[in-house]
């Protein structure tokens, strides 16, 4: 602690991303980066824009990718909100749409940056226990509150909550937003997308870091009502009112446009997902039915901070968390079809 710190800042507990190891020959298997790299028209893009126009600045508001979104998911592009990687997005929703004076509600096992923002914003968060089955039930989010945000599939369980479900707890609570979370919605799931222009307190982000294979280029974006996205581009606007670069516009617009690599990538995934879940169910090992680009599995004998050790030991590298519940369950992104054969032969001799 330093005498030059705000007072805030003593408190704040920050997010712990995942590992970024700089080991040989690893497996990385811990920050659920997609496998398969960007679309070729992505990196085409990104060199047509390596000219001297990086002089100027990008164009504010990402108007010509804001179009591509809004087009592609039938909306229009006032219903578009873009940020630097969803994170940002996210950053800016807990700030302008859920400081109510009543806490903010997630399940108690869920991505952990949300408890970070409450912290930093000084925002009350209540936890909604998740099933024994670690699903997320609807009713349990009938209750008051400030907001209501959960990914989905959830992270880091992978479960799916269908879309009929989800919204029921958006029409239970129409006098508060209702933020569904879809990092990884494209890997077999069902966007909510589909539902804002019905309910105008429903906002759904996404990411390109996952199913666009584009983590390294760091765009998000949410889509909502009109109403709720004025308020997120006036706080965007007091932060950073150029939080997309010009190369990051030119790659997420050619992203958006090849379709067919889309597609492609996601069915790999989603392949290899089976081909896992199949081994290690073999090998003895309980896994939670994903509809995302991760598994979460635990062996009945062996506590899971032991067999990622193990994994480490062997180049390996998985996501494990000191948590309550899920202290036995190891989180592993799906890799290439060599660095999955690589992690069940490495599992083998754990187990």
């Amino acid at each position: 602690m330093s005498k030059f710190w705000s007072s805030r800042v003593k408190d704040l507990v920050p997010y712990v991303p995942g590992e970024q190891p700089k080991i040989a020959n690893l497996v990385k298997l811990n920050t659920n980066e997609n496998p398969f790299g960007p679309s070729p028209r992505v990196i085409e893009a990104i060199n047509t824009e390596l000219n001297d126009n990086l002089r100027l600045y990008p164009d504010p508001e990402s108007e010509a990718l804001k179009s591509t979104i809004a087009n592609y998911y039938g909306v229009q592009g006032e219903q578009v909100f873009l940020g630097n990687g969803s994170d940002e997005v996210l950053a800016h929703i807990f700030y302008g749409l859920f400081q109510h004076g009543e806490p903010v509600l997630y399940p108690d096992i869920t991505y952990s940056f949300y408890p970070v923002y409450c912290g930093l914003y000084n925002i009350e968060g209540k936890t909604v226990p998740l099933t024994d089955s670690f699903e997320i039930d609807p009713k349990d989010y009938k209750q008051p509150n400030g907001g209501i945000i959960f990914p989905n599939p959830n992270a880091p369980t992978g479960r799916y909550l269908a879309l009929d479900k989800v919204e029921a707890i958006v029409a239970a609570n129409p006098d508060r937003v209702v933020v569904v979370d879809e990092a990884y919605v494209d890997f077999g799931g069902e966007s909510a997308i589909k539902l804002v222009g019905k309910y105008p307190n429903l906002l759904v982000c996404q990411t390109l870091s996952k199913a666009r294979s584009l983590a390294g280029l760091r765009v998000g974006f949410a889509i909502g009502s009109p109403e709720v996205i004025e308020a997120l581009n006036r706080v965007k606007n007091s932060f950073n009112s150029y939080p997309l670069d010009r190369l990051a516009q030119a790659g997420a617009i050619a992203a958006f446009e090849d379709e067919d690599w889309f597609k492609a990538t996601c069915e790999g995934v989603v392949g290899e997902r089976g081909w896992v879940t199949s081994k290690l169910e073999a090998l003895g090992f309980d896994v939670l039915p994903s509809k995302a680009n991760f598994i979460l599995a635990r062996h009945p004998d062996h506590a899971g901070e032991a067999l990622a050790k193990g994994l480490r030991e062997q180049g390996v590298i998985v996501r494990h968390f000191n948590k309550p519940r899920i202290s036995d369950f190891l989180r592993i992104t799906i890799g290439t079809a060599d660095q999955n054969k690589r992690l069940v032969e490495c599992l083998k001799p754990l187990v």
